[in-house]
């Protein structure tokens, strides 16, 4: 793809949707999986029409099972359940197991993009995963993170751990949770579109009301808030009790490839006191990393948590790669030694904060499908806030960066792959 001049570049980016904020919502934090299942099998226990689940991973352990079972469960009720799950996270055979014992228990199952022979790599598009992790109850209730459908104490990579994994996910109710719904149920159909998106096509335009039809066909492709269904206006306004104003954010390939990127540098730029990101995988482009720097030379308070217990030790080489530059301008870097950092949260100031899916990387911020919430909320905020003191005092803080010639060479390899791996995935330009 050819490179956009830099005034072209500049002028795109005020053309990804800004975030919208919708009042009168409920928003409660959730760390772990340990606080996230019960709270989604309460909710999907005392369901009474529909369930939506999207997870980049599925897993049948003893923790995670919960929700599963709680969707059989549903579904015997009379409740119509739908899950999407991502074609290379869930493609472990526990998975498969599962995912078939769903099926003939009734729950609509629907594999995005899957992975059948090596050679399906080769595909246009295959790099473009699901990673969101969304569960919608009624169109009433919803929920929002980066934790998948699988113990905090099993890794898929490197087996059970002694401690949990460092993960967060919210609880949502009121207006917002029509986009998150809209999302979900996009995100299924575009899995079941890719499947058998030619038999659905032709019947839609052999119809004769092809063309309504066709619209849609779209609709349902759709994510985000860029087409609320129309029963948004039926949800309740802002009460008293519930003045949460949250915005839903996604990362797609259409309109909105850098939403989720955009609502963090503007956050950023605007910060007059703090910043703390939490991130397990972290490269930003060039953008994002100005903007930190400037955050930090204007005398805000700049604080990373990354990851100390290494995983991926490409993607732990892409961040400490970029250690001295962000040292060197005031921003402080902590690694979050006692277990995997899975977290993809931050606050800004007193105001505003998210949770969700993205990282902070070439993956999640231009290929993954994403999906976080964006809370302007001061208690909100706050709970946050007291969560990632304690998360910050349990990791170890970064003072001596990579240097010389081999961090130089180890910055221009890692730079050099990214580059290479965004043209694979079909994305062109500089990052």
């Amino acid at each position: 793809m050819p490179t956009l001049p830099g005034w072209a570049r500049q002028a795109a980016w005020y053309l990804h949707p800004r975030p919208l904020f919708l009042g009168g919502n409920q928003v409660t934090l959730l760390r772990g999986g340990d606080a996230l299942f019960p709270s989604m099998c309460e909710a999907i226990a005392a369901a009474q029409h529909e369930v939506w689940v999207a997870s980049y991973i599925v897993h049948d352990d003893h923790v995670a099972g919960c929700v599963t079972r709680a969707m059989e469960d549903a579904v015997r009720r009379g409740v119509k359940v739908h899950l999407v799950a991502d074609g290379f996270g869930s493609v472990h055979t526990a998975a498969a197991g599962l995912l078939r014992r769903l099926q003939a228990g009734g729950v609509a199952v629907a594999i995005f993009r899957p992975l059948r022979r090596w050679w399906s790599w080769l595909r246009p598009g295959s790099l473009r995963r699901l990673h969101m992790k969304l569960c919608v109850v009624d169109g009433r209730l919803g929920f929002v993170g980066g934790i998948n459908l699988i113990s905090d104490l099993i890794d898929l990579r490197h087996g059970p751990t002694d401690q949990p994994r460092l993960d967060y996910a919210v609880r949502v109710s009121g207006p917002v949770v029509v986009p998150i719904e809209q999302t979900v149920k996009a995100m299924w159909s575009r899995a079941v579109f890719g499947r058998d998106w030619r038999q659905e096509l032709a019947e839609v335009l052999s119809h004769p009301g092809r063309w309504q039809g066709l619209t849609r066909l779209v609709r349902r492709l759709r994510m985000g808030p860029g087409l609320l269904p129309p029963r948004a206006a039926e949800l309740p306004a802002a009460q008293a009790d519930a003045p949460v104003r949250a915005a839903f954010v996604v990362r797609d390939n259409l309109r909105q490839r850098r939403t989720i990127e955009r609502s963090y540098i503007e956050a950023i730029a605007q910060a007059r006191r703090r910043i703390d990101i939490v991130c397990p995988y972290f490269y930003p482009g060039r953008l994002f990393r100005r903007a930190l720097r400037g955050a930090a030379r204007r005398g805000v308070q700049v604080r990373l948590l990354l990851q100390g217990k290494v995983d991926y030790r490409i993607a732990a080489l892409a961040a400490r790669v970029l250690y001295g530059e962000l040292l060197q301008s005031g921003v402080r870097v902590f690694e979050y030694t006692p277990a995997f950092l899975h977290a993809k949260v931050a606050v800004v100031d007193d105001e505003w904060a998210t949770v969700g899916s993205s990282n902070i990387d070439p993956l999640s911020l231009l290929v993954n499908l994403e999906a976080n919430l964006v809370v302007r909320d001061a208690a909100f905020v706050g709970q946050l806030s007291a969560e990632l003191e304690r998360d910050f005092a349990a990791a170890r803080e970064v003072v001596q960066p990579l240097g010389g010639v081999s961090g130089r060479l180890l910055r221009g390899a890692v730079a050099w792959a990214a580059h290479l791996y965004l043209r694979v995935a079909g994305i062109g330009g500089r990052y």
